[in-house]
């Protein structure tokens, strides 16, 4: 990294100075100089580079017990609301369900490699390659969505969530039967668990199915860190080509982790427009923005910026 990059990273990164302004001003450059500069040489705006880096430090001080409200603070941000929101569309859950740091990393996807790795290292990946933002966008949406679909499904009653409304409906026969909404948000909540306990060495969930729309949400918020977690691993190992030789398979079956995450995003696609069917079916308006499968409007909705 040459010095010039050098002094504009330690501009960008202390904390005594907030606001492009100001990290300009240390580096006696105007702002537009400055953010210019920063951009051509890292590839991120200052402000994009701080709150990446400032996020990341935020998830590594929570993996090793820190609270939500000291890590939103030490972040600079005026609320611990604005905090989680800024965590939750970074990483695609809410810091109070960080995996602990034995079970994944920190680090966000970066087009530089600049990462926190710890209070007095900065860590550059030279070698890392992003899969792009495509994948990123995909699999934050489908974590989203499958929150608002279980936000949507509160309301109904027991008999709603189990009536049958579409007979037959199996599109993965080894999971059962998607007749019914309860049905396809158990699947929706569940299906990676066997992949996540596969890739993980884990054994055989518990795949009891759960009817209760609360438990489902509570179940979704551990699983998908999980997952979302599992993902950022690979992708920072590039190893998407990696075989698993799955034996909670009957006969054991092998897949590249790549096939696994692609066949998740295929069949939960299906399920949630099956969910906003039945949910429809079951006289919910699923004309609201919350509610949109588009993941262009969700990406719109979801990445304003933060008052810090």
């Amino acid at each position: 990294m040459t010095d010039l990059l050098r002094r504009l990273l330690d501009a960008v990164l202390d904390e005594s100075r907030d606001g492009l302004g100001e990290m300009a001003a240390a580096t006696y450059t105007s702002p537009f100089h400055f953010a210019r500069s920063v951009r051509a040489g890292a590839g991120e705006s200052p402000v994009a580079l701080r709150r990446r880096v400032t996020l990341e430090r935020a998830a590594w001080e929570l993996q090793r017990g820190a609270t939500v409200t000291d890590s939103a603070f030490a972040a600079g941000y005026g609320s611990v609301e604005g905090f989680s929101r800024a965590f939750a569309r970074a990483y695609g859950h809410p810091p109070t369900a960080m995996i602990g740091a034995e079970r994944s990393g920190h680090w966000l996807p970066a087009p530089n490699g600049i990462h926190f790795h710890s209070p007095t290292v900065l860590y550059i990946d030279s070698g890392e390659e992003s899969a792009g933002d495509v994948l990123l966008l995909q699999v934050q949406h489908d974590v989203a969505d499958i929150v608002a679909l279980l936000d949507a499904a509160t309301g109904l009653s027991d008999d709603a969530l189990a009536a049958v409304r579409l007979p037959g409906s199996a599109p993965r026969h080894w999971d059962g039967a998607d007749e019914s909404l309860v049905q396809v948000l158990w699947h929706l909540v569940s299906s990676k668990q066997p992949w996540l306990a596969s890739i993980a060495g884990d054994a055989m969930p518990d795949m009891t199915p759960v009817q209760d729309v609360s438990a489902l949400a509570s179940l979704h918020d551990h699983v998908s860190a999980r997952w979302l977690a599992t993902i950022r691993d690979i992708e920072r190992r590039r190893g998407w080509a990696d075989w698993i030789v799955d034996a909670l398979c009957e006969p054991p079956e092998s897949f590249r982790l790549a096939q696994i995450v692609a066949h998740e995003l295929t069949f939960s696609a299906h399920r949630r427009l099956l969910a906003r069917w039945m949910l429809a079916d079951a006289g919910v308006d699923v004309s609201t923005p919350a509610l949109d499968p588009d993941p262009i409007m969700w990406q719109r909705r979801t990445s304003g910026g933060e008052s810090r």
